[in-house]
């Protein structure tokens, strides 16, 4: 109770007392009177006056907003007048918009005097009113709201911070019912991704900051990410500075792999203490939500990230950022990262080698992941871009070689090694992604890699002409291994799929048997692709196989399409095997090339027919081995005598002709009694003593065609065309290759002789006539050669195939053409020659040349040339 004492006694009086910020007490008393007051009471009735409590002159809901501010903020938010307010607010939704806007006031001018317990209980109860407001008018609200977290975030306070993005974060977890089309969230992206770089000195305060930036980013990306219809984050703008943000914090895991697969679950304790985790989890969610449209947004900033920090040497972050870049985004969309891989590679192919060699490495492992799923139409994209990519690494190692040569320095062997690195990873990219392909769409990879391979004759995109020698070779071996790789595992269901035409004759070019390295590789492809049941491992090495049985190797019957494949294309295969076994440079695993080789060529393709072509074949290679026409190492004849050793071992076995398994039993036992190195369990060893000559007329160590003829023809094959010396195909490009040719060249001579007129003529030649051509010719036994070349020639025609008398005759003929062309262009050459010589008054004598052609010139080989 108080009691008031009046001023004046005569007068009546009004009396205004503020009891508190809502409520007024108004008295109108007499002048002589003393009064209680109640303060409590709203309508008091006295004797000598009337008293009347009102409301202050204030909007009700600034009384209900300072109603739950305590006088002292450590007491918290007053919960009863927070009831309220909430209560006020869902009752009457048009009022949130000067709520809010009355709570933004008092929070900034709280701010400014530091007062941040008040902040606190402002952003509380902002934060329940959110929660409890789902109306239309809550828009108005929000603005004031984002207005009061963008004042916390720009503050200097860790604490208000933090405060700020938790409020953000709850805020962004509400779902409204219409979008705002008209909000954006630029301030608040750029401020949470400096907060994802803060630098403050106490690590505690640091880590705190960087999980709030982190957080934010998250909201950020949640309240806009689903509608397209609002202010995007998608745009380049915000990407480059949200992608970043979250990229610096991942480079803080310190276990890389732990994290590279598919998105994981870790508790919120590990959320919430390591920003690394954190960042790690929101980069997922972020490119999860990405489209078709923003997809490439997104990526592009990792590159940048990863090139201003120079992560690609050493690229274990590189390699793990798109690892989960691969596994986070949808399957469909995974060709967009892999053509964003392929262009940055495009601009930084003028870098060190290691750093693309990284960026391929990157390559590799996105392929392996986009593989097993969706890979677009970005097929033919990767391997072209790859395969320019070898080229110009195969320029910058030639190029240093060349300057080292000038000028030797120490770094020059480490530049070579860096892009050795270089190709070999793209090597491996290229066989990987072709590996995983299906078949429908690796035989079309083949038949790319292989247009690529520079092979004399054909033409090739990567323009073999400016490489070199050296350069050639390399591209040649590098795409072959790729093409190793890309075939591997390929099973074609005939034979006439996985070898068509256009692959197999570059294949089998003459181009590609320069050096002991590249025919191993055409030989391993041949094997990917011939071996259709996996028999390969079985006969791997060569040796005498006691019992082929004791292999389970498996067979099936020929197909007819795989008879046709080997009557069109079948003397090509034999043709190379030839070839190849004649080469000086061969190695023990050449040789056990060319037996797999002609072991699967007996397993997967041979009828009755083939397998006489085949001993024909091998008849042919132990005469290269006696006769020794090509003038081959000691070495190389008995590598080829123990290769016709083991494979004819290994045929007659497989056919089980019991004669024909005796004779060859029977050599193999001479041999390894008498010639040893015959055999190539001896022949193969590093000290073996070789012989110095090969005796002819040692036959018990030979296979004799008369004696297989016999032991078959027993048995139903038939053996006539055994008779019939194998002879290999010759094609135009052994006119091209740079190789010894099968066909001696015409040799032409000009003699130009100087002189000033008829009088100082020399006649250097002999005089050509009829008496000294026939002394020249030696008759001795001609009429016998004659005749025994008649019957060859008619043997040859009755006995052999189809296919090789027609290849000898286009052969020959197109010889005789070439022949004439030269004749032709030379003769021109010196028709011109002399007309301008003829025109000087001091042109020398021009002793023209006769050509004088043989009865023999439809035989190139046997052309005379007189001068």
């Amino acid at each position: 109770m108080c009691k008031f004492q009046l001023l004046s006694k005569k007068k009546p009086m009004i009396i205004i007392l503020l009891l508190n910020r809502d409520r007024v007490c108004v008295w109108l008393v007499p002048s002589s009177e003393s009064l209680e007051l109640h303060p409590k009471s709203r309508w008091v009735n006295l004797s000598a006056g009337v008293c009347c409590c009102c409301a202050a002159l204030r909007p009700r809901y600034k009384r209900l907003v300072d109603n739950i501010f305590p006088e002292d903020p450590k007491d918290g938010l007053v919960k009863a007048d927070m009831e309220k307010l909430t209560f006020y607010a869902v009752s009457a939704p048009e009022k949130l918009d000067r709520i809010g806007a009355y709570l933004a006031e008092r929070l900034s001018r709280d701010v400014v005097r530091h007062r941040y317990g008040y902040v606190l209980i402002a952003m509380e109860a902002l934060d329940q009113l959110l929660m409890a407001c789902h109306s239309q008018s809550i828009k108005p609200f929000v603005e004031s709201f984002l207005h009061m977290v963008a004042k916390l975030l720009e503050s200097g306070e860790p604490k208000l911070q933090v405060l700020g993005t938790n409020s953000f974060v709850k805020f962004a977890n509400i779902e409204e019912d219409t979008p705002s089309y008209h909000r954006r969230y630029d301030f608040f992206v750029s401020r949470f991704s400096a907060m994802c770089h803060s630098c403050d000195p106490d690590p505690e305060i640091q880590n705190e900051i960087r999980i709030a930036g982190i957080r934010g980013i998250q909201g950020v990306v949640r309240k806009t990410v689903n509608d397209e219809l609002r202010a995007t984050i998608w745009e380049p703008q915000h990407m480059d500075k949200i992608v970043p943000s979250l990229l610096f914090n991942m480079q803080k895991i310190e276990d890389v792999d732990s994290r590279i697969g598919p998105p994981s679950s870790p508790t919120a304790g590990v959320k919430e203490e390591n920003p690394s985790v954190l960042a790690e989890n929101c980069f997922r969610e972020l490119l999860g939500r990405a489209t078709y449209g923003n997809m490439n947004n997104a990526v592009r900033p990792v590159f940048a990230h990863l090139d201003h920090h120079r992560l690609w040497d050493p690229n274990e972050f590189a390699v793990s950022c798109f690892k989960i870049i691969m596994y986070s985004i949808q399957a469909q969309y995974s060709h967009h990262v892999i053509q964003e891989i392929l262009g940055h590679l495009d601009v930084r192919k003028k870098d060190s080698p290691r750093v693309r060699a990284g960026i391929i490495q990157v390559l590799l492992e996105a392929v392996a992941i986009a593989a097993k799923g969706s890979i677009g139409p970005t097929v033919l994209e990767v391997f072209n871009t790859l395969l320019k990519h070898l080229r110009i690494s195969v320029d910058f190692e030639l190029g240093d070689r060349r300057s080292s040569a000038e000028s030797v320095t120490l770094s020059t062997s480490s530049k070579e090694s860096d892009e050795r690195i270089v190709q070999n990873a793209i090597i491996q990219t290229i066989g990987f992604f072709g590996s995983n392909l299906p078949d429908y769409q690796r035989s079309e990879i083949m038949m790319f890699i292989m247009s690529k391979v520079p092979v004399l004759g054909t033409s090739s995109s990567l323009d073999p002409s400016n490489l070199g020698d050296l350069g050639t070779r390399r591209i040649q071996i590098m795409l072959l291994r790729s093409l190793l790789m890309v075939t591997s595992g390929y099973k074609a269901t005939t034979i006439s799929n996985a070898l068509p035409p256009p692959f197999l004759d570059p294949l089998l070019s003459p181009s590609l048997m320069e050096d002991s390295e590249l025919r191993q590789l055409v030989l391993e492809v041949l094997h990917n692709l011939i071996d259709r049941h996996d028999n390969r491992a079985k006969l791997r090495g060569i040796r005498i196989i006691p019992d082929v049985s004791d292999l389970k190797i498996k067979r099936e019957k020929i197909s007819r399409q795989d008879v046709s494949f080997m009557k069109k294309h079948g003397q090509q295969l034999y043709r190379h095997i030839y070839l190849g076994c004649k080469e000086e440079d061969n190695v023990q695993k050449n040789f056990e090339l060319l037996f797999t080789s002609l072991a699967l060529t007996t397993i997967e393709l041979a009828n009755e027919e083939v397998v006489i072509d085949l001993i024909r074949l091998a008849i042919a290679l132990q005469d290269i081995a006696i006769i020794n026409e090509d003038n081959l190492p000691m070495f190389n004849r008995c590598g080829v005598m123990a290769l016709v050793a083991a494979y004819l071992n290994f045929l007659s076995q497989m056919i089980a002709v019991p004669a024909f398994c005796q004779h060859v039993s029977k050599v193999i036992e001479t041999r390894s009694v008498e010639a040893a190195y015959f055999l190539p369990e001896t022949v193969f060893k590093d000290k073996c003593n070789l012989p110095k000559s090969l005796e002819k007329e040692e036959k018990d160590l030979y296979f004799l065609t008369n004696k297989i003829a016999e032991s078959l023809g027993g048995s139903g094959y038939n053996v006539e065309r055994l008779s019939v010396p194998y002879v290999p195909q010759v094609t135009d490009e052994d006119r091209l290759s740079r190789r010894k040719s099968i066909v001696d060249t015409v040799s032409i001579q000009v003699d130009i002789l100087s002189g000033t007129g008829t009088e100082d003529k020399v006649d250097n030649t002999e005089e050509i006539t009829f008496e000294a051509l026939k002394k020249a010719i030696d008759n001795n036994g001609l009429e016998e050669q004659e005749k025994e070349k008649r019957r060859l020639v008619i043997e040859k025609f009755q006995k052999a195939p189809f296919e090789e008398i027609a290849a000898q005759c286009e052969t020959k003929a197109n010889l005789l053409h070439d022949r004439l062309a030269q004749i032709l262009e030379l003769t021109i050459r010196l028709t011109v020659q002399s007309q301008l010589l003829v025109d000087d008054e001091t042109a020398p004598y021009l002793q023209h040349s006769v050509v004088i052609f043989t009865a023999a010139a439809y035989q190139p080989d046997q052309t005379t040339v007189y001068t």
